[in-house]
């Protein structure tokens, strides 16, 4: 049935312009009114995670690829059809773009059936009704709803008029599917078997090869075991991108690093004193750590650690710890058995370190919001690293 539709969809569309050779998505787009200008690549087939701090562009980014906004200056390629190109005033409508969008919430219309809402698409591209309900079976059956077809949008759970609207994005065969925070409206003993579903569908389509997909979180799980590839947006504009595992274990930004759950401080390369030993020089500190790459001193770098490598001291510590920074307490939080010691903002406005200790600890120390204390890190605990 697949087959078929995609023929039904190559008979309506009119020619656009085309290169010669592409494949995957290449995006460049500039919106002057809200500060975004955003270029990057995205390989054929490839799950893309976008993430970034609310207001940071990501929703924007979704609206130009899905058509729904016009940037002021910019391309959309996807494989070898150019969807958007305002140097050549090209703009292929939403509905003949070849992608479809799975917002946050479910949006099916209300006065269909299951079964309609999921045929709609299928039909409007020129697919007779019977062929359109097949292929809404189809997917239905994809999605393990097929003993919903018969009833309305609001007989529905939530998570079920979720899994019935990834049905209906699924059934028009889109080439790259959007995906805006599919979890974020589902109940948390919902969400999982979202995310289950989702890496079904996404990893063996009806041909057996990989979907593209763009999915716009919060939620690091869904990068996780869902993403090939991360990009980081901060204010408009892409601040890291790389394999999920790479940004995570290397964040080149405050964001990165908080989703990571790691210690970030950025500055300049300066000279280690041992081989393997790097030193990053920031506005009030000096962090030492093993660099694994080359170093190259005065450059950009970046100490990363994790908070549990951390020990708090009432005191200035003696003994092995190279690295030592005073401190003040902003907060003090329990997660699950561990208290996570917030410090301060540092000088230059970014994010405190962080420390986590045992609650028995916490309780020597009497740790306290506003206190001054100690941490400190051993250089052998730190990763330091080009940025």
């Amino acid at each position: 049935m697949m087959r078929y539709l995609r023929r039904a969809n190559a008979r309506r569309e009119s020619p656009v312009s085309t290169v010669a050779e592409g494949s995957g998505l290449a995006v460049s787009a500039r919106l002057a009114d809200r500060d975004f200008d955003v270029e990057f690549d995205m390989a054929d087939g490839e799950v893309l995670a976008v993430l970034g701090p609310n207001g940071a562009g990501k929703s924007t980014l979704l609206e130009v690829v899905a058509g729904l906004v016009r940037p002021d200056a910019g391309r959309v390629r996807l494989a070898t059809r150019v969807l958007t190109d305002t140097a050549k005033d090209i703009a292929v409508p939403p509905h003949r773009r070849g992608v479809a969008l799975l917002a946050q919430e479910a949006m099916l219309f209300p006065h269909l059936t299951v079964a309609q809402n999921v045929a709609f698409g299928p039909r409007s591209g020129g697919l007779s009704a019977r062929a359109a309900r097949a292929v809404a079976l189809e997917w239905l059956t994809a999605v393990d709803a097929v003993e919903l077809a018969a009833r309305k949008p609001g007989e529905l759970s939530g998570g079920q008029a979720q899994r019935v609207a990834l049905a209906r994005a699924l059934a028009v065969d889109p080439q790259l599917l959007l995906l805006d925070e599919p979890m974020a409206a589902l109940d948390v003993a919902v969400a999982p078997a979202m995310r289950a579903l989702l890496r079904r569908v996404l990893c063996a389509p009806g041909d057996g090869a990989r979907r593209g997909a763009m999915l716009v979180t919060h939620d690091i799980i869904d990068a996780l075991t869902l993403a090939d590839r991360l990009l980081v947006i901060e204010s408009g504009r892409v601040v890291e991108s790389g394999p999920v595992a790479t940004v995570l274990a290397r964040p080149r930004s405050a964001f990165a690093a908080r989703i990571a759950g790691v210690n970030l401080i950025v500055g300049t390369a300066g000279a280690g004193s041992a081989e393997r030993e790097g030193v990053v020089l920031a506005e009030d500190v000096a962090v030492y750590g093993r660099a694994e790459d080359a170093w190259p001193p005065d450059g950009r770098a970046a100490a990363v650690f994790s908070p549990t490598a951390v020990s708090v001291h009432r005191a200035a510590p003696e003994g092995s710890a190279r690295n030592t920074f005073g401190v003040q307490i902003a907060e003090l939080t329990d997660r699950g058995g561990i208290i996570r010691v917030q410090a301060t903002n540092r000088p230059d406005g970014s994010a405190g370190l962080v420390a986590d200790v045992t609650p028995a600890a916490a309780a020597e120390l009497d740790l306290a919001p506003g206190r001054s204390v100690y941490f400190a890190v051993k250089a052998a605990e730190v990763q330091v690293y080009p940025c």
